[in-house]
């Protein structure tokens, strides 16, 4: 699908599940809780919720120490962020355990919360479950992904090995409210499985970056899909995983070149939040990156498909896995 086409589909979907929904780019603002002013809030798919705009990351929650964990969630809740992601496996777990220490004892009611898991097998799913509640001290998710699914054998054993019917059970029991994936290795991957799962699935969590657009694009192949079928968009690696500074999050990539010096992080969520997205995860390192997300966010203002294609032919010759080290 060719981009423009993209842009046309993304200006006139409806995002909700029902007549007089807004469609994408007419966020509701001015919402407060008692923690104060919310980000702007999206309708998340089909589920009749609605989240923020931005979401906090999980995986370098797990890797802070716990003062500076409790400073970003303060961050993140005054600063009007209500989605938190979490996984099973980051950091061994440390992430959902900061979660259970200083996010939901407090602010449990005001936020939606998910997690993710590897299992490919379900009793391991099983357990996984079962942990996650007990580390976050919740009776029950917001959501649940099938965590990184990266290929089409990697699908067939979510579904022959009986982790898609264990996260079916989990939604009827209760425990969790909402089901579905996270990928970010090839698009065709994620159609498969919503190809298999289409059914059930309620939302994806993908890549959503500048760099996207040149080299095997979920933005281009994977969301036109979850819009026609009204499933809750999660946008992650707004920035590569780190890589626009030119390495991974580890910086793990000897990488010379840096899509920081083409574009500024301005641009680069900007953008991201001009995609069809419900709510966008950023993963910061320490409380002030976060805030400068929340800042810019605030101060988003929709780019125009120009001001899109301008930034994309901008960073183009970072494609092909250049920068974007996780696709195949």
């Amino acid at each position: 699908m060719k981009r423009r086409t993209f842009i046309k589909i993304a200006a006139t979907t409806s995002l909700g599940a029902g007549a007089n929904l807004p469609l994408f780019g007419s966020f509701t603002s001015g919402i407060s809780d008692k923690w104060g002013e919310l980000l702007p809030t999206n309708q998340f798919g089909k589920t009749g919720k609605f989240v923020t705009m931005l979401g906090l990351g999980g995986f370098h929650i797990g890797r802070m120490n716990e003062r500076d964990a409790q400073e970003t969630i303060e961050t993140a809740i005054f600063g009007g962020i209500r989605f938190f992601d979490a996984a099973n496996n980051y950091v061994q777990g440390q992430n959902e355990i900061h979660y259970g220490n200083l996010l939901t004892p407090k602010y449990r009611d005001e936020i939606f919360l998910m997690t993710k898991t590897a299992a490919r097998d379900a009793q391991t799913a099983l357990d996984h479950l079962d942990k996650s509640l007990s580390r976050m001290k919740t009776d029950a998710l917001d959501l649940w992904l099938m965590h990184a699914v990266s290929s089409t054998e990697h699908v067939n054993q979510l579904r022959d090995n009986g982790v898609i019917d264990v996260f079916i059970k989990a939604k009827e029991q209760g425990k969790v409210k909402h089901i579905g994936f996270s990928g970010h290795t090839l698009p065709a991957v994620s159609n498969y499985l919503l190809d298999q799962f289409g059914d059930a699935i309620e939302a994806n969590m993908l890549p959503v970056n500048v760099v996207d657009p040149s080299y095997e694009s979920f933005i281009n192949n994977v969301i036109p899909t979850l819009e026609s079928q009204k499933m809750g968009i999660i946008g992650m690696k707004s920035l590569s995983g780190g890589a626009f500074w030119g390495g991974g999050f580890e910086g793990n990539r000897q990488q010379k070149e840096k899509v920081i010096d083409q574009i500024t992080v301005k641009d680069a969520i900007h953008f991201a939040l001009s995609m069809p997205v419900d709510v966008l995860v950023t993963g910061p390192l320490n409380p002030a990156m976060l805030q400068e997300k929340i800042d810019l966010t605030r101060s988003f203002v929709k780019l125009t498909p120009a001001q899109q294609d301008q930034l994309i032919e901008k960073v183009a010759e970072f494609g092909k896995a250049k920068i974007e080290y996780y696709k195949a």
